[in-house]
């Protein structure tokens, strides 16, 4: 079963291109579903994914409150289907990546299908293999997107 995806903005800061991160998101969802870890990943079984685009404030009090840490950060992931992604943080690291900020929304948009899919990031190989994952993932749902 493929999950829905449903894209909110939520923050007011940066104008993203909705439709086109839509189109990238959905595009990148069967091979992140291709990718999952284990029959317990909850991807598989999701019939909707819900993401939303926050502020730094917003992310970091949802990362207080359930992780014990106030600092704002790129993606939240929740098993029951709900990944919420720093807009704030997106613009940042996309200067500083020399990427534009939505290819760095869809970035985090695929980080937290993989998290769904059943990847972790907490250890520094099994991070690395995550980001090169995402990355082609990524890639591949980009140039489609463009073709």
């Amino acid at each position: 079963m493929k999950p829905r995806i449903r894209l909110y903005n939520r923050q007011r800061g940066h104008r993203p291109d909705l439709p086109w991160l839509r189109r990238v998101i959905r595009r990148a969802l069967p091979a992140c579903l291709k990718a999952v870890q284990s029959a317990e990943a909850p991807l598989g079984g999701l019939e909707e994914v819900e993401i939303t685009l926050i502020s730094d404030s917003e992310i970091g009090q949802v990362h207080a409150d359930f992780l014990g840490d106030p600092e704002p950060t790129d993606v939240i992931t929740f098993h029951h289907g709900e990944i919420l992604i720093s807009a704030d943080t997106a613009v940042r690291q996309a200067g500083e990546q020399g990427e534009t900020p939505d290819r760095e929304l869809a970035l985090y948009a695929v980080h937290g299908l993989l998290h769904l899919a059943g990847w972790d990031d907490h250890e520094a190989e099994e991070a690395a293999a995550m980001a090169a994952l995402q990355a082609a993932i990524l890639e591949a749902a980009v140039d489609e997107t463009a073709g």
